[in-house]
């Protein structure tokens, strides 16, 4: 039986995450720490906790990302390892205000700092971030390289409306952080991928229970976890979506339109549901007689 792929609706952001970017810009820094009264000397002058970095990338997420390759790691291995990791992510100038000079040409008066976003093939924003120095110029050689925490990042892609948190773009492995996984790390809590979270399967099949034509429901990795290194070497991991494959057995009967409509009930079904929308980036449906 076909497949049939899916994105779940736009849900509202978490509370930790919304809490968060409402604080920006506040009176405190992101340890409470009043702006009021600092100055550039002393120890107001580190501006960031990066000062002795050699911008090489994090060793804990070269050797999960090493892992998933040979086969003895996973999807969350990596995005756990982007918990205490430092990435660069790239910002570029951007004119916001232009004059005209004395002999009539245009001359640059003001410019801003921006976040570089990109768009991914499903049209969704999706932010780079770099695990090290080099690699950011080799991609954008006018983009100025921010030291973050990962967990800062990823705040900074919900900031910018971006779903994805793409790691090292163009390089050997490029990593792509769902958006479930993306939240996940902005609110400093673990990962479980939704192909392996038993607390969403039980949600979805009791929703599915609704339905006496399903028999059973099973949740597989979907065809968009995998990606490819550079050399053509697939990776069991990293990829764009969809994460999740959503495997219904059905009874048979059925005739096309009965099928449609059991698909769609389903859908929206589960797209009411809290759960589902906070773990689950894109499904995809693939049908099977329950005697299979």
């Amino acid at each position: 039986m076909a497949s049939e792929p899916g994105t779940p609706p736009s849900r509202q952001l978490p509370g930790h995450i919304a809490a968060a970017l409402a604080g920006a810009g506040g009176a405190t820094d992101s340890a409470g720490r009043p702006w009021a009264g600092r100055s550039l000397a002393g120890d107001d002058a580190k501006i960031h906790n990066f000062d002795d970095d050699d911008g090489t990338a994090d060793a804990g997420y070269l050797a999960a990302v090493a892992g998933l390759r040979a086969g003895t790691g996973s999807e969350s291995s990596v995005v756990a390892s982007l918990a205490t990791a430092r990435v660069f992510i790239p910002i570029v100038a951007q004119l916001a205000e232009e004059e005209e000079s004395a002999h009539g040409l245009q001359a640059d008066k003001q410019a801003d700092m921006a976040l570089v976003t990109l768009k991914a093939a499903d049209g969704r924003t999706a932010m780079p971030a770099f695990t090290s120095a080099a690699a950011l110029p080799a991609w954008h050689p006018e983009a100025r390289p921010v030291a973050v925490y990962a967990a800062r990042a990823a705040l900074s892609a919900v900031a910018e409306g971006a779903e994805l948190l793409v790691l090292d773009p163009g390089a050997d492995v490029t990593f792509v952080v769902r958006r479930p996984a993306v939240w996940a790390l902005a609110q400093q809590q673990d990962w479980v991928p939704s192909y392996l979270d038993a607390d969403l399967a039980a949600e979805m099949g009791r929703a599915a229970g609704s339905f006496p034509a399903v028999r059973r429901i099973e949740l597989l990795p979907g065809r968009g976890v995998a990606s490819r290194a550079a050399d053509g070497t697939a990776i069991p991991g990293g990829g764009a979506g969809p994460e999740l494959q959503v495997v219904l057995y059905l009874e048979d009967g059925l005739d096309a339109a009965g099928v449609q409509q059991l698909v769609a009930g389903l859908q929206a079904e589960w797209s009411r549901n809290v759960l589902f929308g906070e773990r689950v980036d894109s499904i995809e449906i693939k049908l099977r007689r329950a005697a299979e």
